[in-house]
C-alpha cells in the first residue's frame, strides 16, 4: 500500500507517533498506541485482521482543514 505521511501529534517528543497518513486511494492509516486487553475487548465485533489504536484529538481534529 503506497502512503503519504501528513502529521504527527503535536505534543509527540520522539518518533512519528501517533500519526496520521493518506493513501494513494485517497484513504487514511493512523499510527498510535495500542489499547490495553480490556479496552480492546470492548470493541464491537473486532475482527482477527482488524486492530485499534488511540489517537489524541489533535491528531484527527487537523482533518477538517486539510479536506
Amino acid at each position: 500500500m503506497d502512503i503519504e505521511f501528513m502529521w504527527k501529534d503535536e505534543n509527540s517528543t520522539g518518533g512519528n507517533c501517533p500519526a496520521l497518513y493518506r493513501t494513494a486511494g485517497g484513504d487514511y492509516v493512523v499510527q498510535g498506541a495500542r489499547l490495553d486487553a480490556d479496552t480492546r475487548a470492548r470493541l464491537r465485533d473486532l475482527a482477527e485482521s482488524e486492530d485499534a489504536v488511540v489517537v489524541p484529538a489533535n491528531v484527527l481534529d487537523r482533518l477538517r482543514g486539510a479536506l
